[in-house]
């Protein structure tokens, strides 16, 4: 370069970017602590809502209680809150069980 200020400020400028990136410390392996873990009788409730839920889903059913509560069932486990997972899924499967029996009513049309 013909200006000798622009070279200082470009090799001023890489010097920069270079110790940038050898300051950088090394990414860790995901340190995520262990979420406490869940009761026998809360990962059974919670299969079973899930199962229901999917039924629901299938038969066009699923009322969005259900669905919210069966979210917050699967946002207690990732906490490890054993006593709200099991009231949520119970929850998420009465409402599960309402749905279905509504979906079984008679239609009608209003002419």
């Amino acid at each position: 370069m013909r200006n000798p200020l622009a070279s200082v400020a470009l090799a001023s400028l890489l010097a920069l970017f270079l110790s940038a990136c050898a300051a950088t410390p090394a990414p860790q392996a995901d340190a995520k602590p262990a979420a406490p873990a869940l009761s026998e009788e809360a990962k059974a409730a919670l299969a079973q809502a899930e199962k229901d839920v999917k039924e629901a889903k299938a038969k066009f059913a699923l009322w969005t209680t259900a669905d919210k509560a069966l979210k917050d069932a699967k946002a207690a486990a990732e906490k490890g809150d054993s006593a709200t997972v099991i009231k949520q899924s119970k929850l998420a499967s009465e409402q599960v069980k309402m749905g279905l029996e509504q979906a079984k009513y008679p239609l009608t049309y209003i002419q």
